[in-house]
């Protein structure tokens, strides 16, 4: 059990904050009155999750570097001025931190408020949520989305559990629609950017960790998108096509096109491409038995959460392909195949 402390925020002098003796396991600190010890080197935001403390975020992930770019994770820190981004603010030795404060759940409030005005917002604070999803199902093939429930990410998206945790029930600002055309042209995924949020999760991705250069922020201000240089499709921009801009998208505005309308799975497996050698990790999705799509597995070592255009896309084609050799076979002396541990078939009749 954690150490609870009823005192103040912190006992350890300003002086005192990051030093840590040269013998110690790892850094100590207090949130919310909780003391618990992080790594060195971790942020605050890694060290309060760590501990099964919940601090929001939308620019966050586990595979890019801090960006602090949404500003959803501030927080309070003693003898610090300002609120802080979590995610970009070390942990040091007798630090200080209050997540919940008044100060600190307003401005998230205000923060999230102003992202959700680009966004379809109407069903995220809609009080009847709950009871007008269970009979608008049919909806969910709409051309537009203007609303959770014809949104293919709708019950996966980061946006619903980010409005439900910080108890956001009004949006005092008017809706601003951006009416962009959605992008299908392109193979494997749609991109809808009336959806985007502006995180800079995809473009991260695609040049820190693809180090592709596909995706960029383009035009300025209040028309800024994202998109290609010079505008040029997917394909001219010499795309990857790996998947990794949809894998790590908080909301639907991109959705690879084999399950966007198959709605939440029924349970997850994991499993190999079968491929190449490599042996790339991959997160299976389930529902009804089969299997409906596949995600790159983060946990893995090989592949670190990244896959190729085959192991990503190709999957679901190959395993459900009608020709597919489901069980090993052996080749007679008639030239007939035989199922391995099948019996015997029988001659085949001459012609």
């Amino acid at each position: 059990m954690p150490e609870i402390i009823p005192t103040r925020m912190s006992e350890t002098p300003p002086a005192e904050v990051g030093k840590h003796p040269a013998d110690s396991p790892g850094i100590s600190l207090v949130v919310n009155g909780i003391r618990i010890t992080a790594p060195y080197g971790a942020t605050v935001l890694d060290s309060a999750r760590a501990n099964n403390i919940y601090i929001p975020s939308l620019c966050h992930h586990p595979q890019l570097q801090p960006a602090g770019a949404c500003r959803l994770c501030i927080v309070e820190i003693e003898g610090m001025r300002g609120l802080p981004t979590a995610c970009t603010t070390p942990a040091a030795e007798g630090m200080s931190v209050q997540t919940e404060t008044p100060a600190v759940r307003d401005l998230r409030r205000d923060i999230l408020s102003l992202i959700l005005s680009e966004h379809p917002y109407t069903c995220l604070v809609c009080g009847r949520h709950a009871r007008c999803a269970e009979w608008q199902t049919t909806i969910r093939k709409a051309a537009v989305t203007t609303g959770c429930e014809n949104c293919p990410k709708n019950g996966q998206c980061e946006l619903q559990e980010l409005v439900e945790k910080i108890d956001l029930q009004d949006i005092p600002y008017p809706i601003h629609y951006r009416g962009r055309p959605v992008e299908k042209s392109d193979p494997f995924f749609d991109r809808d950017y009336n959806l985007c949020i502006l995180c800079g999760r995809c473009v991260r991705v695609c040049q820190d960790v693809r180090h592709t250069g596909t995706l960029a922020f383009v035009q300025r201000g209040s028309q800024t998108l994202v998109g290609t240089a010079f505008g040029q499709s997917h394909l001219d921009s010499n795309c990857e096509f790996c998947g990794a801009c949809v894998d790590i998208c908080p909301t639907g505005a991109l959705y690879d096109k084999r399950t966007k309308w198959e709605g939440v799975p029924d349970s997850t497996a994991t499993t190999i491409c079968p491929y190449c050698s490599v042996g790339c990790q991959l997160e299976v999705w389930i529902k009804n038995g089969k299997i409906m799509g596949v995600r790159s597995s983060a946990e893995s070592l090989v592949n670190q959460g990244q896959a190729c255009t085959r192991g990503r896309f190709g999957l679901v084609e190959l395993v459900h392909a009608e020709d597919r050799l489901a069980t090993p076979l052996i080749r007679r002396e008639d030239g007939w195949w035989k199922r391995v541990g099948m019996p015997r078939w029988r001659t085949p009749p001459k012609s």
